[in-house]
């Protein structure tokens, strides 16, 4: 075999490992190339909310299950950090952990009554809960400081290195969405993703099949609300600030359409539909006015025109017209050869 030949059956075997150092590189340069804070903060922002989108497509694109409550989990982690911080001094690391690991048994305690439901149910009962979360974050004013918020959270450190900056934070925070990136690419590709793609398509063939329908729901569903807990403890020791407006409902709405619009079932497009969602408000003064109408908009055209979402479809549509284009030339071929 030829050495070039090589090289190429290498990239295709390890095509997507190598997509995922070609991203951190990029990554890892962009802070030379964007240097204003603005842009950088947003960039962190982004990197954020990829944490969260990520478990979340899990439960939506693959276990075909939907939570309109991830924005809960978020602010839980968020709060929890918060408070541990900078009300208790417990150290940051420490109660980030903690903060996760509890979030996990609230997910597992959530997860087994409400997963027997489906379908609109099942939206209805996690977007109750957002609710019941959100109200917990204005009302209690002893912990959670209402209204008004917490403030006063520490930034996170590492032997002594703050990431007090958004330069510094932008390794951190890309950092982990790296891993979770890399985390959610070989689960879907292992037999436990091949079982979840099952359930998305039929529970009944699924579980004729052996897959656990119940148990891989109920997994699925604590490791994106951990994944979520993670993304909030980042996010209050990033801003150093939590109040409830980031957390409500419409938060949820929002991580929903991110989804949408990256791909249900896509783990790359999961970038582009939080990159997309999050960066159109802050550049266009106009998305920022209209940006839930905007929102719906995008939603419902994404749903007729692209159903499988933005990059999804249009990756299923160039692979189309390579297919038909090979057909042609066999065609052609085969003629000229009679």
């Amino acid at each position: 075999m030829r050495g070039w030949e090589r090289a190429k059956f290498f990239v295709i075997r390890h095509r997507t490992g190598l997509a995922v150092w070609v991203l951190a590189i990029i990554l890892l340069l962009t802070p030379l190339v964007v240097n204003n804070p603005y842009n950088l903060g947003i960039l962190n922002l982004i990197g954020l909310y990829v944490i969260v989108v990520l478990g979340l497509n899990l439960f939506i694109g693959y276990a075909g299950q939907i939570s309109l409550g991830h924005a809960a989990f978020f602010g839980l982690g968020a709060y929890g950090s918060a408070v541990l911080t900078a009300g208790y001094n417990f150290p940051a690391w420490p109660a980030m952990g903690l903060t996760a690991a509890v979030l996990a048994l609230v997910a597992l305690a959530l997860g087994v009554p409400t997963l027997r439901l489906s379908g609109h149910y099942l939206a209805m009962a996690t977007l109750g809960f957002n609710y019941v979360v959100h109200g917990v974050f204005v009302q209690w004013d002893a912990v959670t400081g209402g209204p008004a918020g917490l403030s006063g959270v520490p930034p996170l450190s590492i032997l002594g290195f703050a990431f007090n900056s958004d330069i510094k934070f932008h390794y951190l925070v890309w950092t982990c969405a790296l891993a979770a990136l890399t985390l959610c690419l070989n689960l879907v590709r292992s037999g436990v993703g091949r079982g979840l793609a099952a359930l998305a398509q039929d529970e009944v063939a699924a579980a004729t099949l052996g897959v656990n329908v119940q148990r891989d729901k109920v997994q699925v569903f604590v490791l994106s609300a951990v994944f979520a807990s993670v993304a909030g403890s980042l996010y209050a020791h990033y801003f150093g600030y939590v109040n409830p407006d980031g957390f409500s409902i419409f938060k949820s709405l929002d991580l929903v359409i991110m989804v949408v619009v990256g791909g249900m079932g896509s783990i790359w497009g999961t970038l582009f539909g939080v990159a997309l969602i999050t960066i159109l408000p802050h550049f266009l003064e106009f998305f920022e006015t209209y940006m839930d109408i905007i929102h719906g908009l995008i939603l419902v055209v994404i749903l007729l025109f692209l159903p499988q979402g933005f990059v999804s479809g249009l990756v299923d549509y160039f692979r189309m017209r390579v297919a038909k284009r090979r057909l042609k030339l066999g065609a052609v071929k085969g003629n000229t050869s009679l």
